[in-house]
């Protein structure tokens, strides 16, 4: 079994300073907050960008100052740019993606979040797969609903996605599938051959469908965009949720794998 990839998503778009302290918001913190996660054992960070006041954005400025206060840390995680709806709509949502970090996160089709719909239309799937592609780029392909999965194949057959794929399946969003074993199974069995896959779980089953998926050959996301609670009624930082993965990773007798055996089994370059 290759070892573990734990990526951490320390921002996100909806988690605020009001629900949470821990919640990092500026460039300078979101920065420290994934170099301490590297620290705990996450291999990758996916970022998002919030604006003066906070709230989430697309702009391509915002996102090169967070890469840069990232980098002034010489912090070997593998950078991964989100290129989620809430902060933007259309073409723009990828403009970030002229930083060309080493992966982008990319849905492949559309689904209901608790008060909206997230509109991934095919063409613009198509359009940031082809900007991905053409700045050697991987895709993170996010997968909400079933018909994501062969969704992503599709991009693989007209050539815009090279192998291996790399699925995350983001279960518990109130309007998509439920964090539920029998989901988890069936989404793996889904995948195509030589596939990987990575579990984004949202709430209060995150430990549970995260542990499962370490024994079945998954990697683990964690971090506050998916969780603000470490336990019932209990706040976390991103680097605790980080080493709890770790603690159990090991307990089960799966090794953690560093930035650079990270890049190994996704097929990245290897870091200059």
């Amino acid at each position: 079994m290759e070892k573990l990839i734990i990526t951490v998503a320390p921002t996100g778009n909806v988690p605020t300073r009001e629900q949470t302290p821990h919640v990092p918001l500026t460039p300078k913190e979101i920065a420290q907050d994934a170099f301490d996660c590297w620290n705990a054992g996450a291999a990758a960070v996916h970022f998002h960008a919030r604006d003066e006041e906070g709230k989430p954005t697309h702009r391509k400025e915002v996102f090169a100052e967070i890469l840069d206060e990232f980098h002034s840390k010489n912090c070997p995680m593998i950078t991964q740019i989100s290129t989620g709806g809430r902060a933007g709509s259309g073409l723009q949502r990828g403009e970030a993606l002229d930083l060309c970090p080493e992966m982008g996160s990319l849905t492949t089709g559309s689904t209901n979040f608790p008060n909206r719909v997230y509109d991934n239309a095919p063409d613009l799937v198509e359009a940031l797969a082809k900007k991905m592609f053409e700045n050697n780029i991987k895709p993170e392909l996010e997968v909400f609903d079933a018909a994501m999965i062969n969704n992503g194949v599709v991009l693989a057959q007209k050539g815009l996605l090279k192998g291996p794929l790399y699925f995350n399946f983001v279960l518990n969003v109130k309007g998509a599938l439920p964090a539920t074993p029998k989901n988890l199974f069936f989404l793996m069995e889904s995948l195509p051959p030589g596939a990987l896959w990575n579990v984004s779980i949202i709430g209060e089953p995150h430990v549970r469908l995260s542990t499962m998926a370490i024994l079945l050959g998954g990697n683990v996301r964690v971090g506050i965009e998916d969780n603000i609670y470490y336990s019932r009624g209990v706040l976390g930082t991103n680097a605790q949720q980080v080493e709890r993965i770790v603690k159990i990773a090991r307990m089960l007798g799966r090794e953690i794998a560093t930035p650079d055996e990270a890049r190994e089994i996704l097929g990245l370059k290897p870091k200059a």
